[in-house]
């Protein structure tokens, strides 16, 4: 069953020049491409975004992280997206990560780990549902 989630291509990336390879190999894993956008968001909708990170130490380098260049935010789908999606990007710590996923292949630290992907169902639809509006994901 097709299946959505959704994915940001983070500032790191986006200022290293990776971000067509990034779409390449993301496509190349089955995914259809929904929607997607390059803009630049503020430290509040950082924190906005996630907000579910507000009390761990790291929400404030985070924040600042993600607020500090242009970002891709996408919507996804394919067969099991969710699941398929993670298995893609590796572990958060590039150092760990699989050999061909994106992290291993384009990120430099656990903090400029190149990709984020939703880790669930709902997190998906609250996160799809903060970068666009219905009429953009059709």
């Amino acid at each position: 069953m097709s299946q959505r989630t959704f994915s940001i291509i983070k500032p790191d990336a986006v200022r290293k020049g990776y971000t067509a390879a990034i779409l390449a190999e993301i496509e190349k894993a089955g995914f259809k491409i929904v929607s997607i956008k390059r803009m630049s968001i503020s430290k509040a909708q950082a924190e906005g975004f996630y907000y579910v990170h507000a009390e761990r130490g790291f929400f404030g380098e985070l924040t600042d992280f993600m607020s500090s260049g242009p970002i891709f935010p996408m919507v996804l789908e394919k067969d099991n997206a969710i699941a398929d999606f993670r298995t893609l990007m590796g572990a958060t710590n590039p150092a760990n990560a699989a050999e061909g996923t994106l992290r291993k292949l384009f990120a430099s630290s656990i903090g400029e780990n190149a990709v984020h992907g939703s880790d669930a169902e709902e997190t998906a639809a609250f996160e799809i549902g903060y970068f666009f509006a219905g009429i953009e994901v059709k």
